[in-house]
């Protein structure tokens, strides 16, 4: 599962290394809204190039252009014609199930698990098939800005709360990662660690970043702490002692909910 989620323009290939070992889950090199049309061609060779390496300190993908235009339709011949093997393949702009189903036969044997950037209207309403596309190995990730601009909101908290609400639902019910839109000042770290808490309180799984400076401070929101692993093994191990019946523990009423919340925090763990 996936706490932190970096992204590092295509462009850029003397960012990958940075990005990669600067302790984020996923590192995704951008080729989309990150690198100017007159880079498209270089970010995508140097993308492929990247991820036709060995094993990496973290999984390591690729953000494809959207499909609606030529850049798209490219990247994915030249990913499907290339010895690029990345852990995920995020995809833009995406509406409806159909754009995911139609992105996995495109792409064939070559097809990474798929993760949707939901940034339009459409896909909030249609959330639940698309998160039930990826699945479980994939996820969806709130790409805020361009969701705002679509239905001509700002990206307050307020603004955007709806948007979250919905996207929880739809991921949980399908069983997959949901990833927070990142936080762009990247000088204002109280404002993402207490944003990054909201999220997480409402159900967000991770975040996307776009700064490796943010990647330590995210990561150590999603990571239990010893005492909460304390508190969930202590848990667990009441329930299965009193057979799976519910029982008060430590004076807090556990039943399935509250065991499956402690199995949780366990998941998340860190060798």
């Amino acid at each position: 599962m996936f706490r932190s989620f970096l992204f590092v323009p295509g462009d850029r290939p003397e960012r990958f290394d940075k990005a990669v070992n600067s302790g984020a889950d996923a590192v995704c090199i951008d080729l989309e809204d990150a690198v100017s049309p007159a880079n498209k061609d270089l970010a995508r060779r140097e993308a492929l190039a990247y991820l036709d390496g060995g094993a990496r300190a973290a999984a390591t993908g690729v953000r494809l252009n959207s499909l609606d235009g030529i850049e798209g339709f490219r990247d994915v011949v030249a990913l499907a014609e290339s010895g690029a093997a990345p852990s995920f393949i995020l995809m833009p702009k995406v509406r409806t199930r159909h754009d995911v189903d139609l992105l996995r036969r495109a792409l064939g044997d070559k097809a990474a698990p798929i993760w949707a950037l939901m940034e339009t209207p459409q896909a909030l309403a249609a959330i639940e098939g698309l998160a039930d596309s990826v699945g479980e190995a994939g996820g969806i990730v709130f790409g805020g800005a361009d969701f705002s601009a679509a239905i001509g909101a700002d990206m307050s908290w307020d603004a955007l709360f709806f948007a979250r609400a919905g996207l929880i639902a739809g991921a949980a019910a399908a069983g997959c990662q949901l990833l927070d839109v990142p936080y762009l000042n990247v000088r204002d770290i109280d404002g993402l660690v207490a944003e990054t808490r909201r999220v997480k309180a409402m159900g967000f799984t991770g975040r996307s970043c776009i700064h490796p400076d943010q990647v330590g401070h995210i990561n150590d929101i999603y990571t239990p702490t010893a005492e909460e692993i304390e508190k969930a093994q202590a848990t667990i191990a009441a329930y299965e002692n009193n057979k799976g019946r519910v029982l008060l523990h430590e004076g807090r009423l556990v039943e399935k909910p509250v065991l499956a919340a402690a199995r949780r925090i366990l998941a998340r763990r860190r060798s």
